[in-house]
């Protein structure tokens, strides 16, 4: 009981899903329409999007691209800005959340092998913003866009016409901000050679990643993907699935359980929808300050047909608080985990820099949607 208790109170967003499906039924009594709000393609996507990136992260690819770009003498400036545009790239194929879980530690190593802690915390804070705002560039980025590409059946042309300006701009606005301050040159020297570890399994993970890219553009079936990324796993590749991360699968289940419910009350619906039709991004990014910009996205596609405000609205929403999106709580606990973290410190900067890129992408979306 101690073991499920400690597990629940890691996945609070999973445990306020579920209270919310489970109030939601007491509106909307269980009945096999239930079945019908629960988007089984999706599910699949994320699935197999997470199992193969669990595998590509454990053979070593990405510390040896990092060790590479970084080994030698640099510029300080240019090391910052190496070590920010990491995740900002990496997080457009294999999810904000796994990029600051690869990048900040090697962030908190690099920056211990030149001496230069008192930095950890811009980098830490930099790399954050980098990994939300990459990932906001591609379909696979991070859920919420997966889920709405999906959803509305976007084209691709439809889903970059409107998020690749945003992404060039926030592109500029980090590279300007790691270029700030003085600068010095220092010589970075790791202790181990990073190399990369089971080339077999890397070869059949690049594979299944590409079958997931053509069904993410509906160029495959997801049952075709789901079977032969199962059949795949099981036989070269067992262990990465307990590494899938099941929780977010089931927060996905009763949000769509409480989207469903919610949609087939009247006045609720009726409110939601005349929320939405006012400015569908504003009361997205809202929304997502408080229940994270995934939860939102779920629960508030059900009442809406503007899909432009709505993926805007949760992807420039993943700034702000530290719940805007879940992945920035994840360096957060990874920054407060080096010695001597400054807690207080972290959060002060953080929050300016968050609401500095709420403002400039939120000014950018108005200005880009009025052209």
């Amino acid at each position: 009981m101690k073991q499920v208790l400690a597990w629940l109170r890691g996945e609070p967003v999973l445990v306020i899903s579920a209270l919310c499906a489970l109030a939601s039924m007491l509106l909307t009594p269980p009945s096999a329409a239930y079945l019908g709000y629960i988007d089984q393609r999706v599910l699949i996507l994320l699935f197999s999007l997470m199992a193969v990136v669990a595998g590509l992260q454990d053979c070593g690819l990405f510390e040896v691209l990092a060790q590479k770009l970084l080994s030698g003498r640099r510029r300080m400036k240019v090391l910052t800005l190496l070590l920010v545009l990491l995740p900002f790239f990496s997080s457009m194929l294999v999810t904000n959340d796994v990029a600051l879980l690869t990048f900040v530690p090697f962030a908190v190593l690099t920056l211990g092998l030149v001496g230069r802690q008192e930095r950890l915390i811009p980098v830490v804070v930099l790399q954050t913003l980098a990994a939300n705002l990459g990932s906001m560039a591609t379909p696979v980025g991070n859920p919420q866009n997966l889920y709405l590409y999906n959803t509305y059946a976007m084209a691709p042309g439809q889903f970059f016409a409107v998020i690749l300006p945003l992404t060039l701009v926030s592109l500029i606005a980090l590279t300007a901000a790691c270029l700030v301050g003085k600068d010095e040159t220092i010589e970075v020297r790791f202790p181990e050679k990073a190399t990369v570890r089971h080339v077999r399994r890397l070869v059949l993970l690049v594979v299944l990643f590409a079958l997931c890219l053509l069904c993410v553009f509906h160029v495959i079936g997801e049952w075709v993907l789901l079977a032969v990324v199962l059949v795949s796993l099981l036989i070269a590749g067992r262990d990465l699935l307990p590494r899938v991360d099941y929780a977010l699968l089931a927060t996905f289940v009763c949000f769509f359980v409480f989207a469903g419910n919610i949609g087939v009350v009247p006045a609720l619906r009726e409110l939601l929808t005349k929320a939405l039709d006012w400015n569908a991004a504003v009361v997205s990014g809202l929304a997502s300050q408080v229940i994270s910009n995934v939860p939102a996205a779920l629960l508030l596609s059900g009442f809406t047909d503007d899909w432009r405000g709505l993926l805007l609205g949760t992807d420039i929403g993943g700034l702000g608080t530290p719940v805007a999106s879940l992945a920035s709580l994840i360096s957060l606990k990874l920054y407060l985990r080096t010695p001597g973290a400054n807690g207080g410190k972290y959060l002060a900067l953080f929050t300016a820099a968050n609401v500095a890129g709420l403002v400039l992408l939120g000014i950018c979306a108005a200005v880009f949607a009025h052209f």
